[in-house]
Order: structure tokens, then sequence, then C-alpha cells
């Protein structure tokens, strides 16, 4: 089964599942292992540990794709990645869903999010009617028709309106939209987003997601690799603490696997 198809019968099952966000390659699978359904690649966690920058729209389309081919690559589960406002205008946006779709993810998400994504500067989103046309020239370019098309609007995160969230939810779901993907949303928004909007929803964490299908945990792991690093590296230079666990860490990245098969095949 395509990973499409799983995370179509994912969604189909009712559950809200936990999209947890890697890093990399390592963190994908150490997601995998844990029992998780699916995983998240974005450009906030690819920008933060890639480059070492933050997530200001910096990102070009072969970086995030070929950062989501390694992780694809890693596990048997389906990714979902960012593929932010889709790179190119709608005539060429077919260059960005082969890009993914070559990479192996099961689904992209399309933001209508023009500039900002920070307090501190002023945001912008494109119009409305210009955004249905990426996502609809986006769902007619797939190869794949299990592969998935989400619809992202920050309306409500930027300008905290929900009917225009919806009203723009409603014309991307129009344009052939699979999921809608309102950021920043509560639970009662939730509710009325998906009461009036008729595609599944993918959502940021919150504390009552059950109306949600999908659950984008997209710092998670580098959150914790930065928390958990740093104080790694006090401890180091506090008292000269080398970490431990070398063999689990090798016996997890397949050492074993490679010389079973150097007894088999020779070196």
């Amino acid at each position: 089964m395509s990973p499409a198809k799983q995370l179509r019968r994912l969604i189909a099952s009712g559950r809200t599942i936990a999209a947890i966000g890697a890093t990399d390659a390592l963190s994908a699978k150490l997601i995998e292992s844990h029992g998780f359904d699916c995983v998240y690649i974005g450009s906030y966690a690819t920008a933060a540990s890639r480059f070492a920058l933050p997530d200001t729209g910096a990102l070009a389309l072969p970086e995030l794709a070929e950062q989501a081919r390694t992780i694809v690559n890693a596990v048997k589960l389906p990714v979902i990645a960012d593929a932010e406002g889709g790179f190119h205008d709608a005539a060429n946006i077919w260059r960005t869903v082969q890009a993914f779709e070559q990479a192996g993810v099961a689904a992209i998400h399309i933001e209508d999010h023009a500039y900002g994504k920070h307090a501190a500067v002023e945001q912008k989103l494109r119009p409305a009617h210009e955004a249905a046309a990426r996502i609809r020239a986006a769902v007619e370019a797939r190869r794949d028709p299990d592969f998935l098309i989400v619809a992202r609007s920050d309306a409500f995160w930027v300008a905290k309106d929900l009917e225009d969230t919806i009203a723009r939810l409603v014309l991307y779901v129009q344009a052939g939209a699979d999921m809608v993907f309102p950021t920043f949303v509560g639970p009662a928004e939730l509710a009325e987003v998906r009461r009036r909007v008729e595609r599944p929803a993918m959502v940021l964490p919150m504390s009552d997601a059950r109306d949600a299908s999908i659950v984008l945990h997209y710092a998670f792991s580098a959150l914790v690799q930065f928390e958990a690093l740093g104080r790694a590296l006090e401890d180091f230079r506090g008292e000269r603490k080398e970490p431990g666990g070398a063999q689990a860490f090798e016996d997890f990245l397949g050492y074993r696997d490679f010389a079973a098969r150097t007894r088999r095949y020779g070196g």
C-alpha cells in the first residue's frame, strides 16, 4: 500500500492522529520506533536543523523536498511535508507537486500566507482567489490520486477573522483540496470550521483537538533536541560528562545488520 493510501486510511479511521515533527531522518526513525502513525517535516524544523535559521520563508523548494526525501527513505510511515505557499505561481506549481511526489511523501500543505510569520513584522496573506488557483493547479498536477493536497489558511492567525478563514477554506475545497488546515484556531473555531467546511481538518496543537483528523506537532523534535543538547553540553563543560548509550544507539542505526550482511556476503 502506498504511503498516501496509508494516510487516507488513517484519516478515514475517525481517530485524531498525532503527526510528530521530525528534524531529520534519525528523529523520524525514532518517531516511528515509538509507534506513531505518521511523520511531519516542515519549514520550521528544516530551517533550524539544516541551516540554524528562523522560519521566515527563506527556504527553497529543493531544500525542503530533499529533506523530505531523506525522511521518507528512513521510515515506512506516511510523511506529511510543508510546501510553504507552493514556491511557484499556479501555472508552475506542477513542479512543486512533482518534487514532493518524487520524494515519496504522502501529503503536502500549501498556505495562503504571503509574508511575515513573525509578530514583529507586518503579516500579508495572498488574495483568496490566487491561493485557490494554486490549490486547483496542485490538485490537477498530482500523478497519484491518493496524494493529498492540504489547503492551509493563516487568516485566523493573522487577523483572528474566522469568517474570512472559513470563506477561504470553502474556496480552497471548491478548488479540490483534500483537507483543510486553519492555523492557530481553538476548539470552538475548529468546531465551526468542521460544521461549515466539508473536509477533514489538520490543526496545530490545542487543548481539545477531537474534531481534527491530524494534529501537527511541528516543533516537537527541534525543541527537544535544542533543550537536550544544550543541557548535555552544559553538563560536559562542568563535569566533562560523556553521553552514554553508544551500543543502543548503534543497534538502532543498524550496525548489527551490517555485521550480519558482512558475514553473509563478505566484506
